[in-house]
């Protein structure tokens, strides 16, 4: 469930007609990932309309921005984030990160084109990112986002296996994280599973002989993300060293 303040947050972006996208934990909780946050993350469409009414949400919301970079459209497109703390009685000391482009992840307009609108318990509706760029945005070298990744899949996998359609089970074997799940899709659908397997290798060995390699496998292939996700953002913690010094 959306807790009061967040609400308050996602409540004023909307009223105020941004063009945003929820994602990180917040988005988590919507898709049936339970994972508790206090924090709110959103991806924004960098346009001088958009970045304006996105400003007189913030005004509202009496956020100040906390540490580097500065809030430029510039630093968005370039794929930083901007962080603010929000005093609105109603939202206090809530963090808003605003995002744009993110590695990995599409465009904001081809985010937009799939974006799904999911309820909250009280029935308040909200854009979020689609499952699958949720996914993709949450590969990085955090400890957290990969135990959640799995969560979001196997939290899809329960709700839709009963009557999958194609695209869904494509989706679940080039994305699931749970070895056990991977040997049930493996033996529920093999023709998908061979027709995958030049994409996602280990589903090669996604039989219960080969468990424990499938296991490993799947410890290389995050290990392998996280350290993109490294190489990414190598050059911008740099540039964010050199903001900060400055600002001091």
């Amino acid at each position: 469930m959306i807790l009061p303040p967040t609400r308050k947050v996602l409540s004023t972006i909307q009223k105020h007609g941004v063009k945003a996208l929820l994602m990180g934990g917040q988005a988590c909780v919507l898709y049936g990932a339970v994972e508790v946050t206090f924090d709110t993350d959103i991806a924004v469409l960098v346009e001088r309309e958009n970045i304006e009414a996105l400003r007189r949400a913030l005004t509202e919301l009496e956020a100040e921005r906390i540490a580097v970079p500065p809030f430029d459209p510039e630093y968005l497109e370039r794929g930083f984030f901007v962080h603010f703390r929000c005093f609105h009685p109603d939202a206090m000391r809530q963090r808003l990160d605003v995002a744009s482009n993110m590695r990995g992840v599409a465009p904001f307009n081809e985010l937009w084109e799939r974006r799904a609108i999911l309820a909250d318990e009280d029935g308040t509706e909200y854009a979020v990112l689609s499952l699958a760029d949720l996914v993709q945005s949450k590969k990085t070298q955090r400890d957290k986002d990969w135990p959640m990744i799995r969560r979001l899949l196997e939290a899809d996998y329960r709700l839709r296996r009963s009557r999958p359609k194609e695209l869904d089970v494509q989706f679940w074997l080039l994305e699931i994280r749970t070895p056990e799940l991977l040997i049930e899709l493996a033996r529920d659908f093999p023709t998908a599973q061979r027709s995958l397997t030049s994409m996602r290798p280990l589903l090669a060995h996604a039989d219960l002989q080969t468990q424990q390699l499938l296991e490993r496998e799947l410890v290389e292939e995050e290990l392998a993300e996280r350290e993109r996700d490294r190489g990414y953002w190598a050059p911008l913690k740099k540039e964010l060293e050199q903001l900060r010094r400055l600002r001091s």
